[in-house]
């Protein structure tokens, strides 16, 4: 079947550096021809976190040969891609502004038309390549910078529901797996340490779980692993491997009561009309299994289908970026000139108020 637009997309906001080629054919599927990532993870790992000027100077290191890579593998030149799509948002600046001036540079030198795109709406929009879903549906995005759930109605139509009022949920497992001694990146560690503990010794809060709002809040919880900690000092390794296995089940059932609220005011909000109700899980702790579990009850209860892209679409990835270009192009939504410039706060919401502050650079999330 002949194709309907071909994409390249970058990828560069925090420490993985990502180019990819993909096609929308013209009943609407989507097909990736090429997907390649580099992670930054040893450059970082020093440092228990990513350090944004060693990101910034690996995207500029790596980008050019995983272009070259990425259109070699789809077996395509640039003259043969419709358009060119980065994340122009949100993000560490210095990355954001290597991607999007790599990609003003082949637009302007291919004679492509340019599009930046929302970070966030990649996300959002991944299902729909990987499992052909219909709007609406709602997304949990659930990642080192975000943890918002969020209606999707329709390409550029957003709207969030809830937010965190302080940490995001990755932040959180970050600095749990820093503050007991484990390596980064700390969700991985957790979880694994999770598997030989006792999740009921500890008992931890559970934030804002029976409030009607349907924001989460993070920044208890990992106080209170702090004071667990203390008061238990010097820590064994099955002392570790118990307060990780506490923290993770305070989270799920944190997640439990927020999403469940969620899905019952998403049945409200559409009763009157046919639609296919899904929960779609993005972000990189969408990975972690005893997350993945809670939520996959919440939805069988609810009537719901849980859907979660594969890992390698969950994490920072370029094919999510180029397939939102092509989802804007199909819509003929406006593409972008080459004033375009780089956010490093670009709330997915316009409409949404703020939580968490804002400044010069915007609102937060």
């Amino acid at each position: 079947m002949a194709t309907f637009l071909r994409i390249l997309g970058i990828e560069t906001s925090c420490d993985e550096t990502a180019a990819s080629v993909v096609v929308r054919h013209e009943d609407g599927r989507g097909e990736i021809l090429s997907d390649v990532v580099f992670s930054q993870l040893d450059e970082h790992s020093a440092y228990g976190g990513v350090v944004p000027e060693i990101a910034a100077r690996a995207h500029v290191e790596a980008l050019d040969g995983l272009i070259e890579e990425a259109l070699a593998r789809a077996n395509v030149s640039l003259d043969e891609i419709d358009a060119v799509a980065a994340t122009s948002g949100p993000g560490l600046i210095g990355g954001l502004i290597v991607g999007l001036m790599t990609a003003k540079a082949i637009a302007r030198a291919a004679g492509k038309p340019l599009m930046a795109i929302n970070h966030l709406e990649g996300h959002a929009l991944t299902a729909r390549l990987t499992d052909g879903l219909s709007f609406p549906y709602l997304m949990l995005l659930v990642s080192g910078g975000h943890t918002q759930l969020v209606l999707v109605r329709g390409v550029g139509e957003y709207e969030r529901w809830g937010t965190t009022i302080d940490d995001a949920l990755g932040e959180a497992f970050d600095k749990t797996a820093k503050l007991l001694g484990l390596p980064y990146p700390g969700g991985p560690a957790v979880e694994k340490a999770a598997l030989k503990g006792n999740p009921d010794r500890f008992s931890l809060p559970r934030p804002l779980v029976g409030e009607a709002r349907l924001d989460f809040s993070f920044s208890g919880l990992k106080t209170a692993v702090r004071q667990a900690a203390t008061e238990i000092a010097p820590l064994s390794e099955q002392d570790i491997a118990d307060i990780c296995a506490s923290f993770q089940k305070a989270v799920s059932r944190t997640l439990r009561d927020r999403i469940g609220r969620g899905l019952a005011r998403f049945k409200q909000e559409f009763a009157h009309l046919d639609v296919d109700r899904a929960l779609v899980v993005a972000g990189g702790v969408a990975a972690n299994q005893e997350i993945r579990r809670t939520l996959q009850a919440l939805c069988i209860e609810n009537g719901f289908r849980f859907i979660a892209p594969p890992p390698r679409l969950c994490t920072d990835n370029a094919a999510m970026i180029a397939w939102a270009g092509l989802e804007r192009m199909a819509e003929d939504l406006p593409t972008d000139g080459m004033d375009v410039a780089p956010r490093s706060r670009w709330p997915l919401d316009k409409d949404a108020k703020t939580l968490l502050g804002s400044g010069k650079r915007g609102a937060k999330a």
